[in-house]
């Protein structure tokens, strides 16, 4: 397995893209826990950082994040550039995180 460069810009300083694979992406679904939800609740009424959620959103980021790395293994990628993620809620509790991006091959 080799280390795909990720960026969130179109270009790599010191690096030519010589071939545009295409899109790739890695999704996941997160929906709340009960609890997680009850203290959460009970933190608006005083305000605050709600650890729980943030804590699941970056479980899910990092999830949808290996899933879209190893859509770009498949196509034999070396980067993946313009890198996005996008969250839409599916339902009441539970949200889609996606990361995409283009995969590229180097010179």
């Amino acid at each position: 397995m080799k280390d795909i460069i990720i960026t969130t810009t179109e270009t790599i300083p010191g690096r030519e893209i010589n071939e545009v694979l295409g899109l790739v992406t890695g999704s996941t679904i997160q929906t709340r826990h009960l609890g997680t939800h009850i203290l959460a609740a009970l933190q608006m009424l005083v305000g605050g950082e709600i650890k729980g959620y943030v804590q699941a959103v970056q479980a899910a980021r990092e999830q949808a994040t290996a899933r879209m790395i190893a859509s770009a293994e498949e196509v034999d990628a070396d980067a993946i550039v313009g890198m996005r993620y996008s969250t839409s809620q599916i339902m009441n509790g539970g949200a889609e995180i996606l990361a995409y991006g283009t995969a590229v091959k180097f010179r």
